[in-house]
C-alpha cells in the first residue's frame, strides 16, 4: 500500500513540475509581451493590440487541430513535445528575429510572432491543461492541486522578470527557453499515467472516435452556451488585462516604478492563486461546477467595473488581487464542468473549441477594439464597455447553461 501512495505522490508532483515550468513561460510572455511591444518595439496601443489580435487568430487555426489530436493520442506526448521544443526557442526568436520584423512591417511581425507564439500559448494551453486534467482523472488526485503548480509558476515568473525587465527585456525570454527545457525533460522523463485507471479519463464508452462523433459536438445545445460564455467572460478578462500593466503605470511618475510595482503585484496575486487551489476543488465540489463559472462571471464584472472608478494605486492594487479568486474559480470550474456535462471521449476536443477556439475568436474582435478604444476614449470608459459584456453573457449563463453530472465530473460528496 505504501509503496502505491509512494507512486502515486511521485506521479502527483511530476505534473506539479510540468505546470510550473510551462506557466512559469506563459506567466512571462503574456505578462510582459505589452511591455515589451511598447518600450522595445515602440509600438502604439492599437498596434499592440494588432499584434495579441493576431495571437488569437493563430489559435483558430491550431485549437481545433490540437484538440481532436489530443483526444485521438490520449496519453502519448507527440503533440505535447513538440509544443515543450517549440517553447525551448523563445528566446532566440525574441532576441533575433521579432523586432526586425516588426520593424521591416507591424503587420508581417505580428503575422508570424502571432503564429509562433499562439503555438506555445494559446495553441499549447489547451494540450497542457487537458493532458493534466486527463492524468489526475487516471492517477486520482485533483487536477486543482496539480494546477496549483502553474500559479506558482506564475508568481516566480512575475517575481523574476519583473526584476530582469528593467534591467534587460530580452533576458527575460531566455529564461523562457531555459524553463522550455526543463517542462521538456519533465515530461519525456517524470510524467507517468496509472493505465489501469485509464478509463476514468477516457470514458465509459467504447465506440470510436470518429469524424461523425467529432461534429457531433455542434448539434449540442450546451456546448453553444458555454462557448459564447467563454467568450464574453473569459476572452474579456483577457483583453481586460492585455494592457492593464500600461494603465497601472499611469499612476506612477516613471514607467521603471510602474513596471517593477506591477512585478510585486503580479506575484502577490499568483501566490495568492496558487494558495487558493488548495480548497478551491473542495469548494467546486460543494457549490458544482457550473455555479462556480457563475461566480467567475460575477467577479470578472465587479472587477473590471471596479478599476473603471479606481481613484488611486491603493484601491486599484487592491482590485487587482480580486484575480487570486477569479483564477482557481474559473479554472477548476472548467476543467470540473467540461469532464461533467460532455462525452469524456471528447474533453480535449470541448475544451479546445468551447473555451479555447471560441475565446480567440473573441480575443481577434476585441484585442484590436479594445486597444483603438483605449487610444480614443481611454481606459475607463473601455472599461465600463468590457464589464457590459461580461454581465449580459453571465445572465445569459445562469439560465441556459445546463448542470452537470456531479459523478462524471469528480465532485465527490464527503
Amino acid at each position: 500500500m505504501d509503496q502505491t501512495q509512494n507512486t502515486q505522490k511521485k506521479h502527483f508532483w511530476s505534473f506539479f513540475g510540468t505546470d510550473v515550468s510551462y506557466f512559469f513561460i506563459w506567466q512571462i510572455v503574456q505578462g510582459f509581451l505589452v511591455l515589451w511591444l511598447k518600450q522595445e518595439a515602440d509600438l502604439s496601443g492599437g498596434q499592440a493590440g494588432f499584434v495579441f489580435s493576431f495571437l488569437a487568430f493563430a489559435s483558430l487555426f491550431y485549437q481545433p487541430v490540437f484538440g481532436i489530436i489530443s483526444d485521438k493520442l490520449v496519453f502519448k506526448k507527440t503533440l505535447l513535445l513538440s509544443i515543450t521544443i517549440a517553447a525551448i526557442l523563445i528566446g532566440p526568436f525574441f532576441q533575433w528575429l521579432f523586432i526586425p520584423l516588426l520593424h521591416f512591417s507591424s503587420l508581417l511581425g505580428a503575422i508570424i510572432g502571432g503564429f509562433a507564439l499562439a503555438y506555445v500559448l494559446n495553441g499549447g494551453v489547451a494540450v497542457i491543461e487537458s493532458y493534466v486534467e486527463r492524468a489526475s482523472l487516471a492517477n486520482g488526485f485533483e487536477y486543482g492541486h496539480a494546477r496549483m503548480g502553474g500559479s506558482i509558476g506564475g508568481a516566480l515568473a512575475s517575481f523574476v522578470a519583473g526584476l530582469v525587465f528593467v534591467k534587460n527585456p530580452f533576458l527575460v525570454f531566455w529564461i523562457c527557453s531555459l524553463a522550455g527545457i526543463i517542462l521538456t525533460c519533465l515530461v519525456i522523463f517524470g510524467d507517468r499515467i496509472n493505465f489501469a485507471n485509464a478509463d476514468a479519463a477516457e470514458g465509459a464508452s467504447s465506440a470510436p472516435l470518429n469524424a461523425k462523433t467529432i461534429l457531433s459536438i455542434f448539434k449540442i445545445k450546451n456546448f453553444w452556451i458555454l462557448s459564447i460564455f467563454f467568450m464574453g467572460t473569459s476572452a474579456i478578462y483577457d483583453v481586460f488585462d492585455q494592457q492593464f500593466p500600461v494603465f497601472y503605470q499611469t499612476f506612477f511618475t516613471s514607467a521603471a516604478a510602474g513596471t517593477v510595482a506591477y512585478s510585486r503585484l503580479l506575484t502577490t496575486q499568483i501566490a495568492l492563486e496558487a494558495l487558493l487551489m488548495i480548497p478551491m476543488p473542495w469548494i467546486i465540489n460543494k457549490i458544482g461546477a457550473k455555479n462556480g463559472l457563475i461566480a467567475y462571471g460575477v467577479l470578472t464584472f465587479l472587477r473590471i467595473t471596479l478599476s473603471a472608478i479606481a481613484p488611486n494605486f491603493w484601491f486599484l492594487t487592491f482590485v487587482r488581487l480580486l484575480a487570486s479568486f477569479e483564477m482557481p474559480l474559473f479554472l477548476v470550474s472548467t476543467m470540473k464542468y467540461i469532464a461533467g456535462a460532455f462525452d469524456l471521449r471528447l474533453y480535449a476536443t470541448i475544451y479546445a473549441l468551447a473555451f479555447n477556439f471560441a475565446k480567440q475568436i473573441s480575443l481577434f474582435i476585441f484585442s484590436t477594439v479594445a486597444g483603438d478604444l483605449y487610444d480614443s476614449v481611454g481606459f475607463h470608459t473601455t472599461y465600463f464597455i468590457l464589464a457590459a459584456l461580461v454581465a449580459l453573457v453571465t445572465i445569459v449563463a445562469v439560465f441556459m447553461l445546463k448542470k452537470e453530472n456531479p459523478a462524471q465530473a469528480g465532485e465527490v460528496a464527503e
